[in-house]
């Protein structure tokens, strides 16, 4: 049996690279409704996966207790929010510096999402800003100069979509 402090918990604090046991067909129906709209009643979440109201709000309870579900979030559209330009940056960094690139790229306005990845990039980041001098200005000012970041790959981002699922 691994010796228990030598395995690494993720931020979320979950085991890295490991992924959750299967949830049953109607705690995953659960997750997917609630997916689609995340302000459903349990009335209308128990009808939609056929159950009583009382087991589907034991189970979303459950869910959240067992941190499947993290939060309930409104999806807002960033061009009428002001932050119209978005861009995918790839960073390669100095080795054992993540934790402390990790924590700075966080605390920066316009920074959306952070990925440590394996592969050609030790980070993916996702930035919101309101116009191309704007991202100019956080990837040359804020991003590429902070200490530990070797290189910086910029794309432009044209257009989003979210893929429709069943």
């Amino acid at each position: 049996m691994a010796d228990q402090t030598s395995i690494r918990i993720d931020s979320r604090g979950g085991r890295a690279g490991r992924s959750a046991p299967a949830l049953d067909e109607i705690d995953a129906r659960i997750v997917a409704e609630l997916g689609r709209d995340g302000r459903m009643s349990i009335r209308t979440l128990a009808e939609q996966v056929n159950i009583s109201r009382t087991n589907a709000h034991s189970r979303v309870e459950r869910l959240i207790d067992s941190g499947v579900i993290t939060g309930f979030h409104a999806r807002v559209d960033p061009v009428k929010t002001g932050r119209g330009t978005a861009a995918f940056i790839g960073l390669s960094i100095e080795q054992g510096t993540w934790p402390e690139v990790s924590r700075r790229l966080a605390a920066i306005a316009g920074v959306e999402q952070v990925a440590l990845v394996a592969g050609d990039f030790d980070f993916v980041v996702l930035v919101r800003t309101e116009d191309n001098l704007s991202l100019r200005n956080l990837v040359f000012d804020h991003i590429q100069s902070l200490p530990g970041v070797r290189t910086c790959h910029t794309w432009l981002i044209f257009d989003e979509f979210e893929p429709e699922h069943p």
